[in-house]
């Protein structure tokens, strides 16, 4: 019987908590933690868990993609409204 790679487990559970309660520290765990898993589930044969890590890696990525889209578009709104406020 094949048995779940721990650090995939914990690159899910993180990916969530990056979207709920730890919004930057969780994303970060998950993508280390899931990038660790999947070199772990190469390595051993008898693991698995391959599909929780690569969700994992996907919620942490994804999640700080969605950072820097939402600082972005701040920068770009707070910035035209500067520029609005000295065009006048």
């Amino acid at each position: 019987m094949r048995r779940t790679s721990p650090l995939a487990v914990t690159s899910l559970v993180c990916g969530l908590l990056g979207w709920s309660l730890l919004p930057w520290l969780g994303s970060l765990v998950a993508v280390i933690t899931g990038h660790l898993a999947r070199a772990e589930i190469r390595r051993t044969p008898e693991l698995d868990g391959d599909g929780m890590a690569v969700a994992g890696l996907v919620l942490g990525y994804v999640q700080f993609a969605a950072t820097l889209v939402g600082i972005a578009v701040l920068l770009l709104f707070f910035g035209g409204l500067v520029w609005l406020g000295t065009a006048s």
